[in-house]
C-alpha cells in the first residue's frame, strides 16, 4: 500500500484572501489574483495594495507617453518587486503574454505600457511591481494552516471594483461577513 496524496486542486484564475491568521505583513488583508499553480508551486499578484505611484509616473520614468494616468500601480507581491505584469482580458498582440482563462492574460513585455500611454491598449486592465510565489506544496500547507480562503476569480472584481473594497467584496461573495472574522475564534 502506497502514501499517496490527494490530487492537487488547480486554484489557478481564482483568488487567495488573507485570513487574520496569516502572520506575514506582506499578505495582512490581501487579495492576491492567482496566475499560476502546480505542481512546481504557485504564481499570483497581489491586487488591493496600491504602491504610493501613478501608472503615469511610471510611464514617464520609462520615457513612455501616458504620464496623465492616474491608475493605481499595486504591490503585486514580495518577489522581484522591480519586475512589471499588466494584468487584462484578451486583447492585442503582445511580445509577452500568457493567457491564465479564456478572460484574462498578463503581459510582462513594455509594448503593452507603451499602448496603454498611447491610449492604444485595453480598456480594463490591471498593473502591478513584483508577485507572490510559493515553492511547490508550500500553499498547499498554507491553505491547510487557515493562512487563505479560496474562491473563483472574476473579471469584474479584478477591474471594476475600487481596489479598497476588493477584500470585503471577495469576502461577500463566498458569503462571509469580515467582522465575524476573528483571531481569536477556535482559541482558548
Amino acid at each position: 500500500m502506497t502514501d499517496r496524496q490527494p490530487p492537487l486542486q488547480n486554484l489557478k484564475d481564482h483568488f487567495l484572501v488573507a485570513s487574520p491568521w496569516l502572520g506575514d505583513p506582506n499578505f495582512h488583508g490581501g487579495v492576491v489574483y492567482i496566475c499560476d499553480h502546480g505542481d512546481d508551486g504557485t504564481f499570483g499578484l497581489l491586487i488591493n495594495q496600491p504602491l504610493d505611484v501613478s501608472l503615469g509616473e511610471i510611464l514617464e520614468q520609462l520615457d513612455m507617453d501616458g504620464g496623465h494616468l492616474e491608475a493605481p500601480v499595486f504591490a503585486g507581491g514580495p518577489v522581484q518587486q522591480e519586475r512589471g505584469f499588466v494584468v487584462h482580458p484578451p486583447y492585442g498582440d503582445w511580445q509577452s503574454t500568457v493567457a491564465v482563462s479564456e478572460d484574462i492574460q498578463v503581459t510582462t513585455s513594455r509594448d503593452i505600457l507603451q499602448a496603454i500611454g498611447n491610449d492604444a491598449g485595453p480598456e480594463r486592465y490591471l498593473v502591478a511591481l513584483g508577485y507572490a510565489g510559493w515553492s511547490a506544496g508550500q500553499l498547499e500547507e498554507e491553505l491547510a494552516g487557515n493562512a487563505w480562503l479560496t474562491c473563483p476569480a472574476s473579471d469584474n472584481l479584478l477591474f471594476d471594483i475600487p481596489w479598497q473594497d476588493r477584500y470585503k467584496t471577495v469576502l461577500a461573495r463566498m458569503g462571509i461577513d469580515p467582522g465575524q472574522l476573528d483571531q481569536s475564534v477556535g482559541h482558548a
